[in-house]
């Protein structure tokens, strides 16, 4: 059957692979030779077109394409109060492709003392209500994201007691959460590296031991603001192993975290990668309680070859042996440009993604 709500049976993770001319725009802004009002004007005209492909392909819910961030993670991450930046060397973050290694640099930061300012991408959010008569869909880091991995960036001089951390962490979201919500926002999707990535032993193994438990403090923190969740407000979770230029951060399965995640994160869908043999088998899904929904990124966004469908169908098979067909979903394993770069397809390979996305999920649910 299809769906009425989010998540929906076609649904996507979020970004969209930024128009040459927007990316020009942001560099002139940059080097000062356009003004932020008229950057402003071109972000604008560039959500519109957007957001008409989206609704023109059958999307239900549609996003603005991340088109006025960097990245998935650093707009809103400076966005809090007592996040700042610091001059320090910039640090290199090696992924991998098929192409061999890729860096992504990351800003330092100090976090200090958090607080709530203001509700983050409010304006982008209402701008995007505003052009789409589908459901707008808003995409926001994860708390677990201020933590992982390690506590990098924290100041332990102001946060002697990292649980006061999280409690105020907590409260940033729940204020942040309710404020979107009383611009209209009732669906909104937190992306996650951390309970994805946790499941690489290598990357537990570079963080030490607390990462063995790592996830089950994130689930706590999570479930602490799901438990202020408004009312008209679905939200879910999208696990990433990482998404830079069709390049990646880890492997693995979701068996290491998979008995608490999905037991017992109180969010209403996850939205897990599933687009090749790095994500494992679909076993870890027989923890997914009655009633949660679980959207199957089976599409990569990491290449241009196009999946067939009989292939797509196969898999919902498969992972409906775990999991009842009626709490599956289908969309791309993550977003086509995770950061302003993109991934290394072109927008007529993410058009055709998307309505594959579509046309298959109608012919498996109707």
């Amino acid at each position: 059957m299809p769906r009425t709500s989010p998540p929906f049976r076609a649904d996507h993770v979020g970004s969209l692979l930024r128009p040459p001319a927007l990316l020009a725009a942001r560099a002139d802004h940059a080097a000062g030779r356009l003004s932020a009002e008229a950057l402003r004007r071109i972000e604008d005209d560039a959500v519109r077109e957007a957001v008409r492909m989206q609704e023109d392909i059958g999307l239900q819910g549609v996003t603005d394409g991340e088109f006025r961030r960097v990245d998935w993670l650093m707009d809103f991450k400076f966005g809090i109060g007592g996040v700042e930046r610091i001059a320090a060397e910039a640090v290199h973050v090696p992924f991998t492709s098929e192409a061999g290694r890729v860096d992504w640099t990351f800003v330092p930061y100090r976090v200090g003392r958090l607080h709530f300012r203001d509700a983050i991408f409010a304006e982008d959010f209402a701008f995007l209500k505003s052009t789409t008569s589908a459901t707008p869909k808003l995409t926001i880091p994860s708390p677990s994201m201020m933590h992982y991995p390690g506590g990098r960036g924290i100041d332990r001089t102001v946060y002697p007691d990292m649980e006061q951390f999280f409690a105020d962490l907590a409260d940033v979201y729940i204020k942040e959460m309710n404020g979107l919500a009383k611009l209209g926002c009732t669906y909104l999707q937190m992306d996650d590296t951390s309970l994805a990535m946790l499941n690489d032993p290598a990357r537990r193994a570079a963080i030490g031991e607390s990462a063995e438990t790592d996830h089950l403090r994130y689930i706590k923190l999570l479930n602490d603001v799901l438990a202020e969740k408004p009312r008209r407000t679905t939200i879910c979770a999208h696990l990433c192993r990482g998404n830079f230029r069709s390049a990646w951060l880890a492997d693995g399965s979701y068996d290491h975290v998979a008995e608490a995640l999905f037991s017992e994160l109180n969010v209403d869908g996850f939205f897990l990668e599933y687009d090749d043999e790095r994500s494992g088998s679909f076993a870890p899904l027989r923890f997914v309680p009655k009633g949660r929904m679980v959207v199957l990124g089976l599409v990569t966004t990491k290449k241009a070859a196009l999946e067939s469908k009989d292939e797509l169908k196969r898999r919902i098979d498969q992972a409906a042996k775990y999991v009842p067909l009626e709490q599956l979903c289908l969309s791309p394993q993550c977003g086509f440009a995770s950061t302003a770069e993109g991934n290394l397809l072109t927008v007529d390979d993410q058009i055709a993604k998307l309505r594959l996305v579509v046309e298959t999920a109608r012919e498996v649910w109707g």
